[in-house]
């Protein structure tokens, strides 16, 4: 039997990350909800954790040849314990460089892989969702045309996290020749706008817009692998436990807060949490963290071991994103009326989890 139990090294990154979430991250959790921006100083603080040096080639200026994929997936959970915004947010480019890292060329990774092991992150970010019913990241709408040597992009791309002041951006379009391809369009191209903040129902504080392509023409030197083919599969796979991990961690956030909030109000004389419904309630929303977390850790793992991970990880992704909703809206049951306003954080999470469903590439391990 494969056990997950986490190793020392592995414990000892995790409780980092925890205290970085609990002491950074969550005592700026509303106050960034309310104004629509994380301090620079918390994501700073988490860009300093190291988690883009980590999986980065040493030849390239990182501490490490591969980070574990269940490496990622604990920390990502506790990173969304902490604050959702701010963690898609601080890990915006490496949405770029671990694409770079997965599929990209000799010089690609020269000249994008040092910027992830800097002291401050790099202005990258990528752009695969489309503003369309029933996205589909194999059959994508943004289509790139060869010409004259090289391509041209046109298509619009919705919930772009840092577009505006992002250097490069990876766009992912749709080739006429070979599918589903990306492409290092830098800001300045001609071709590119960045528009409109989008408005969120939830993820106030995480800066996400419009990225329109008209006739953007770029060279075959653009195109991430330069022609060596983009897999775009294993990108997905390790995209989906990603936003899983994600998930775990909102999951469990509002778990723990509709617990403890049980215990300590009292009603007719005795805490809430002694009666069966709540009780139940609670219950339910514990065995749903613990299957989500199980279903994404073995999805890791498949990673880690080199194996098929697609279907895993879909699955994976797919019931994360119903008990993320469903956790969160049993915790405001649980508060009652109290989960209704915004004095406690539990509205704030549901919000947050309402929008799992449509956080393709949003996250990368």
């Amino acid at each position: 039997m494969t056990s997950f139990d986490p190793t020392e090294d592995q414990q000892a990154f995790i409780e980092s990350v925890h205290r970085y979430a609990q002491s950074d991250m969550r005592k700026h959790l509303r106050p960034a909800d309310e104004t629509g921006a994380v301090p620079e100083q918390v994501l700073a603080a988490g860009w300093g954790l190291g988690f883009a040096p980590a999986s980065i080639p040493e030849e390239y200026g990182g501490f490490a040849n591969e980070q574990p994929a269940i490496t990622a997936a604990l920390a990502y959970e506790e990173l969304a314990w902490g604050d959702l915004s701010a963690t898609l947010q601080m890990l915006a480019p490496t949405l770029l460089a671990y694409a770079v890292r997965e599929c990209g060329s000799t010089v690609q990774k020269e000249t994008f892989l040092p910027q992830l092991c800097g002291v401050q992150p790099p202005a990258l970010t990528a752009a695969l969702l489309e503003p369309v019913h029933q996205f589909n990241p194999r059959a994508l709408e943004t289509t790139a045309s060869i010409a004259n040597g090289g391509f041209v992009l046109n298509g619009e791309k919705a919930f772009v996290p840092l577009a505006d002041g992002a250097d490069t951006i990876l766009v992912y379009a749709a080739s006429e020749d070979t599918g589903t391809e990306a492409f290092l369009v830098p800001s300045d191209n001609p071709g590119l706008k960045v528009g409109k903040k989008e408005k969120l129902m939830g993820l106030k504080a995480l800066p996400a817009f419009r990225v329109a392509l008209d006739d953007c023409k770029l060279p075959e030197s653009a195109r991430l692998g330069e022609g060596l083919g983009l897999q775009i599969d294993a990108l997905l796979a390790r995209s989906n436990v990603a936003l899983a991990a994600l998930a775990v961690g909102i999951g469990r956030a509002a778990l723990e807060y509709a617990r403890d909030y049980a215990k300590e109000r009292v009603a007719f004389g005795e805490p809430i949490a002694s009666r069966q419904s709540i009780a139940f309630m609670l219950a339910e929303m514990a065995i749903e963290v613990d299957a989500t977390r199980l279903m994404t850790w073995e999805a890791a793992w498949l990673l880690d071991q080199g194996e098929d991970a697609i279907e895993t990880s879909m699955l994976a992704r797919h019931y994360a994103d119903e008990m993320a909703l469903q956790v969160a809206d049993s915790a405001v049951q649980v508060l009652g009326g109290h989960g209704y306003i915004r004095e406690h954080p539990v509205e704030l999470w549901l919000r947050n989890a309402r929008g799992f469903g449509a956080m393709d590439g949003m996250a990368i391990l």
